[in-house]
């Protein structure tokens, strides 16, 4: 059972994420689609600094419950309401993902959508993990 993660050097050096992700054995974990709601289902965060911390916080909850780690994440997709504003903080949402998950990434996209469910959330994130 292993993950490996693949970044061929003809696409460029990724930052942030890797190319492609292989994972063989182990148990694979689709997480649903998380956003800034605390337990009593509300939107917390005025930013999206802090509703992806939130967000993504709530994943790696999902994760743990699961029996798995943020290293065995293979996938991750984010839904991004305000892409300008999601890109302006990039680097605080970096620090956000190392300090939470350390820097082995998943293969990953970021969509811009016009809204989510909750009309206050302005981040998604959804993953599929390998756990080995």
């Amino acid at each position: 059972m292993s993950i490996e993660r693949i970044n061929p050097e003809e696409l460029g050096r990724p930052s942030g994420f890797t190319h492609a992700v292989s994972s063989t054995g182990g148990k694979t974990v689709f997480l649903a689609g998380q956003t800034a709601l605390d337990a009593q289902n509300r939107i917390v965060g005025d930013g999206v600094v802090e509703q992806f911390e939130r967000a993504f916080g709530n994943l790696l909850t999902a994760l743990r419950a699961a029996g798995g780690t943020p290293s065995d994440l293979v996938s991750v997709t984010i839904y991004i309401v305000d892409m300008d504003d999601y890109k302006a903080h990039a680097r605080e949402i970096g620090a956000v993902w190392k300090r939470l998950a350390g820097s082995d990434y998943p293969a990953m996209a970021g969509i811009g959508v016009s809204r989510l469910w909750d009309v206050e959330a302005l981040v998604e994130v959804q993953g599929f993990a390998s756990i080995q």
